[in-house]
């Protein structure tokens, strides 16, 4: 039987409508201003711990391969057919986004908007949608 942390993964999936309308008035009000720049940072960073965390939880709690890395986390559930090529490619992209804006921050292009940032709200909203009914298949909910 798995134990499928199904209370922390709903916390961070309920999250997912600020961060989809951070973006989305982000994208429509894009100015290149040094606020508009800092959101859209900090929504891309959010989006990445939401989709790496929630893998995180599926990963552990469904008994898939060990992940070596956030790329990693969402091919592995991408493989589990957590959710839909069109997503997979979308957060793999996203994921890749962790190292520049946490490490190397200081050369993050804030005046530009980043092309992920008008895509993201649509993404995260189905991703949502895919992981709850890939628990509630899997769990006979």
């Amino acid at each position: 039987m798995y134990y499928v942390n199904q209370e922390q993964i709903q916390l961070r999936l309920g999250t997912i409508p600020e961060i989809a309308e951070a973006l989305k008035r982000t994208a429509e009000a894009w100015d290149g201003s040094v606020m508009l720049g800092m959101v859209q940072e900090r929504a891309l960073h959010l989006a990445i711990e939401v989709v790496t965390d929630v893998g995180s939880y599926l990963i552990d709690g469904f008994i898939m391969r060990d992940a070596s890395s956030y790329e990693d986390i969402m091919e592995i559930n991408h493989e589990e057919k957590v959710f839909d090529d069109d997503i997979y490619r979308v957060l793999r992209e996203l994921v890749g986004l962790r190292k520049p804006l946490v490490q190397e921050y200081y050369s993050w292009k804030r005046a530009e908007i980043h092309p992920l940032t008008p895509v993201l709200p649509d993404i995260l909203d189905r991703f949502a949608v895919q992981v709850r009914e890939y628990i509630r298949q899997e769990l006979g909910h």
